[in-house]
């Protein structure tokens, strides 16, 4: 049972990516897909965020009076710095778009635009 609770993160983890990718897959709304695919990356950045940190670890600073000392690795978490700017940017671009698209179609649910597609004749 203490082996399950040690790896409380990595529960954490997979709840929060099914949750998000359930999410992306189950619904039509094209902001709920958006929603989905932020709940998913989170996930991403949890797991990244809490493998970086080593227990009892300290920022690496090296000092020369301590040569026993444990470091944290920060590569990753200054990589999710820029993955969450990444993201940020990709879900303005999203929401972008949906305008866009609620602009042509007049809807922003993915069955009713492809509904809509089909029934225009090729021009």
């Amino acid at each position: 049972m203490s082996q399950l609770v040690g790896l409380y993160n990595y529960w954490v983890v997979i709840v929060l990516m099914m949750a998000g990718l359930y999410i992306l897959i189950a619904r039509y709304n094209l902001v709920k897909k958006m929603i989905g695919l932020g709940v998913f990356q989170t996930s991403i950045f949890y797991l990244y965020i809490t493998m970086g940190k080593v227990d009892g670890g300290t920022a690496p600073i090296l000092l020369e009076d301590a040569p026993d000392t444990v470091y944290s690795n920060p590569l990753p978490h200054v990589l999710i710095l820029t993955a969450i700017v990444v993201g940020v940017a990709t879900t303005a671009v999203a929401l972008a778009l949906t305008v866009r698209i609620h602009e042509a179609f007049g809807t922003i649910e993915e069955d009713e635009i492809k509904a809509i597609e089909a029934a225009e004749p090729e021009a």
